[in-house]
């Protein structure tokens, strides 16, 4: 398998960077927002090099010398990480505003970190920037090439650039992981309830900012895992409030991503905080998962806090039973991330959950779960003629989907739906997965 090479775009707050990266991978995963300081972690994302093949880029939140905000030294720390596996940096900069002092900082800091770089002369679409680019000259970083992040111009020219720094393809001795084999899990919860404490638990390094002050993840991180053969794709996602409880700009954003990464998922991680208990915050937070179809596990962190653990547990379970109805069969997992207690056993539920999630049951199994089901319990079937079942399969998974064909006229009561979902999840272990049961009926 060859190893894609590793490009990180670097550079102060608010030049473009997210709008570099979003051009450079074709997608929308970094925030693009005219506030600085909106990217605070590596986003990262892959790019098609023009002639050569992929690349991985990372997208980094701006950085500064001077320690003039709360967040200064973990975004810097984290820009660090990405640059030492990097193969090439693009350090962008404003035409608009010339090569100012923190430029000059940033591209003293990168030559002492010795890597290979470009400089993106941004907003090249405004003409005065285009004639102005050769004043980046005098940061000592070779010739800058002069773009426009947002409209497309001189990427092209940009990839010329790049594509000599990258540097031979390596193979790697790693066998591809099999298709369809990846766990998909969204990492979901109120701010501050440890999401990102968990994942870098989970992977063993500080791969996401962790910090006391809420708010800190404001994008969704993919992290890819592999242990036991099985892989893994986690997404930190940023806090998610209650509606009217977001500030306007890049917290409604977040919650934009936070949402999008729940459709990209199979399983949800709906965090919860053992000392605040389950809340109707984290049933608004779960009910997104809910709403769009994924599995979901109630995990329960800061479980070290806990000072009795039984007198803990049974009141997280009376809360979940009254705000959390919707989900009352999901597996509740109670662990530490401070302390890696209990995390060992959330990967195997995960790879359960993620298995059931993509459950395909063979038409006779599903033929003989309901079939007995029905004929234990019958449907009113709405008139004097005996309500039957011709037969029933199943049509769709991730989630599950099954349909009845039977002889109703009319529709049945979401009632005894819902005692058709509770047979089929009990029969095929599929506690925590949304299931969609459809009765077709048939008029005389």
């Amino acid at each position: 398998m060859r190893r894609q090479p590793v490009i990180v775009i670097v550079g102060r707050p608010n030049v473009g960077k997210s709008t570099l990266f979003n051009r450079l991978t074709r997608s929308r995963k970094a925030l693009v927002h005219d506030l600085p300081g909106v990217t605070r972690d590596r986003i990262v994302g892959d790019a098609q090099v023009p002639g050569r093949g992929r690349a991985t880029v990372v997208d980094t939140g701006g950085l500064l010398m001077e320690d003039e905000d709360r967040f200064i030294p973990l975004i810097r720390a984290q820009a660090e990480v990405a640059l030492r596996g990097a193969d090439a940096v693009i350090f962008l900069v404003d035409g608009g505003a010339g090569p100012i002092p923190e430029d000059q900082d940033l591209a003293r800091y990168l030559q002492s970190l010795d890597v290979p770089v470009v400089v993106a002369v941004n907003k090249a679409d405004r003409k005065d920037v285009d004639l102005a680019a050769h004043e980046f000259h005098m940061l000592g970083l070779g010739e800058p090439v002069a773009i426009s992040a947002e409209h497309g111009s001189g990427i092209s020219e940009l990839w010329e650039a790049v594509e000599p720094l990258l540097g031979a393809d390596e193979e790697e001795g790693e066998e591809p992981a099999v298709a369809g084999s990846e766990v998909r899990v969204a990492i979901i919860g109120r701010p501050n309830v440890g999401k990102s404490s968990l994942l870098n638990r989970l992977i063993g390094e500080p791969r996401v900012l962790v910090s006391e002050l809420p708010g800190t993840t404001r994008d969704a991180i993919d992290v890819v895992l592999e242990q036991g053969g099985a892989r893994y794709r986690f997404v930190d996602t940023a806090g998610i409030r209650r509606r009217g409880r977001t500030d306007r700009g890049p917290e409604v954003l977040s919650v934009v991503m936070a949402r999008r990464a729940i459709d990209r998922a199979d399983v949800c991680l709906v965090l919860v905080d053992a000392v605040d208990g389950v809340t109707k915050q984290d049933a608004h937070v779960a009910g997104y998962a809910w709403e769009a179809g994924r599995a979901a596990i109630l995990v329960v962190n800061k479980w070290d806090l806990a000072e009795d653990r039984a007198v803990w547990r049974q009141r997280i379970e009376d809360e979940a039973a009254r705000h959390l109805k919707f989900i009352r069969h999901a597996p509740v997992l109670y662990l530490s991330a401070t302390t890696g207690g209990g995390v060992s056993r959330l990967l195997p539920t995960i790879a359960r959950l993620g298995e059931a999630y993509r459950l395909q049951a063979s038409t006779s199994e599903v033929n003989a779960v309901l079939r007995a089901a029905w004929t234990a319990t019958p449907p009113s079937s709405g008139g004097r003629r005996e309500a039957k079942l011709f037969y029933a399969t199943q049509v769709g998974s991730g989630p599950p989907r099954f349909v009845l064909f039977t002889n109703l006229t009319q529709p049945a009561h979401f009632s005894y739906l819902r005692h058709l979902e509770n047979v089929l999840r009990e029969q095929f272990g599929l506690a925590g997965v949304p299931i969609k049961v459809m009765i077709r009926g048939r008029k005389d």
